[in-house]
């Protein structure tokens, strides 16, 4: 009797471990969680490459570097503002954020050297999730915004390699967003928009490659993200390297060396979501803190928020934002692509055991190179039956 009634415990339990779904960290489609051991060697890994950006700070190339920056960000920001005809903000307008650096008094005379600061604000981990809207094969350009309405934004970024404190040339970009309404372009999935708008597949909004110049400086322009549930807005980031570019204007056969996501202040993101387009976007609203991409990137007091101007006296006048970035060009990584854009238009990656598992006729993700789900570590289906098997065998 004893037998039987723990026969009965041990099927009920292997019935519902064998039909309980995967979670996903990407609501309803989105980035899956990190088990507890990946999450050990992320930080292992950041404090690795935050020890080797600290040696860098006094390293000549880092201080010759660091002038560059300043006058090439500041020369930027110049031009953006006399193109808008719009002049300088005082103090209070400037930088509202809480967590990034404390400068305070930013006026028409501060020195550039203050307002960018030499040090990488984060180094993206080796394992941060591409997610499950990237598209391979999209268009080398620099402006992104195609028809899109909303906010216009102007990002600069610089890549830092962590073990030569050298700027990475030649570094091909991979720059994407959802707009302002929470969709992602180039895919078809549940969860991102209205998934029968087969249509979507075609489409190439908020997405775009460009090169790093010798100084390691990649620009884009853009619209402000908006958000979707269970993510706070963000940015998606890939560098790629030793492809080639093609006739078509794509870039092919790279292998890639960092995969990351990059963020804005709550505060902008708040004041962002007061105006139109943003104000139609019926989706609930997740916060930084309630982000967990954005903690595990900050575990380690890595800051992955991206510093910011305004370029006029209203928030409708534009963003100018800035990030360095550390990357490890010794490591190479694996990413998955939802889908392909090829001279035809959009194809999905259906045939993909890796492909995200909300996307169009996509399979499961079952093999072990998947990200892990769940809090907890992934465990294959195939697994299952096995460890049920162990378990009667031992009842009996």
């Amino acid at each position: 009797m004893v037998h039987l009634h723990k026969l009965i415990w041990a099927g009920l339990a292997c019935l519902a471990l064998l039909q309980a779904p995967h979670v996903s960290a990407h609501p309803e489609s989105h980035e899956a969680q990190h088990s507890a051991r990946h999450l050990a060697d992320v930080a292992q890994f950041k404090l690795h490459a935050s020890r080797q950006l600290e040696a860098c700070a006094s390293h000549r190339h880092a201080r010759e570097l660091h002038e560059r920056t300043t006058a090439r960000r500041l020369e930027m920001l110049e031009r953006l503002r006399s193109e808008r005809a719009t002049r300088r903000l005082a103090a209070a307008d400037v930088l509202a954020r809480s967590h990034l650096s404390n400068l305070t008094g930013i006026t028409p005379t501060v020195d550039p050297a203050t307002l960018f600061a030499p040090k990488p604000a984060c180094v993206l981990e080796p394992e941060v999730t591409e997610g499950p809207y990237y598209v391979r094969g999209e268009l080398v350009r620099s402006d992104i915004r195609e028809n899109q309405t909303g906010i216009d934004l102007f990002v600069d970024l610089q890549f830092i390699d962590v073990n030569t404190c050298q700027p990475v040339p030649q570094l091909y970009v991979d720059f994407w967003h959802c707009n302002s309404t929470g969709v992602y372009s180039g895919v078809v999935a549940s969860g991102n928009g209205d998934s029968s708008d087969l249509s979507n597949i075609d489409t190439t909004f908020a997405r775009g490659l460009s090169p790093t110049d010798d100084n390691g400086f990649v620009q884009f322009t853009t619209k402000f993200p908006g958000h979707y549930t269970g993510r706070a807005t963000h940015i998606h980031i890939i560098g790629n390297h030793g492809g080639t570019l093609l006739p078509n204007n794509t870039y092919a056969g790279a292998s890639v060396s960092n995969v990351g996501q990059i963020f804005f202040d709550q505060d902008l993101i708040s004041a962002v979501e007061k105006t139109a387009p943003y104000t139609a976007n019926r989706q609930r609203l997740t916060t930084n803190a309630q982000d967990f991409i954005l903690r595990q990137e900050a575990a380690t007091n890595f800051d992955p928020v991206m510093q910011y101007v305004y370029l006029g006296d209203r928030l409708e006048d534009g963003i100018f934002a800035w990030i360095s970035i550390g990357v490890d060009m010794k490591v190479a990584k694996s990413v998955s692509a939802a889908s392909t854009l090829t001279a035809n238009g959009g194809v999905s990656n259906d045939g993909d055991d890796r492909f995200p598992r909300n996307a169009r006729n996509a399979p499961p993700r079952n093999d072990a190179s998947a990200p892990s789900s769940g809090a907890g570590a992934h465990v294959s289906v195939f697994a299952m039956p096995l460890f049920c098997m162990w378990v009667l065998q031992a009842l009996l």
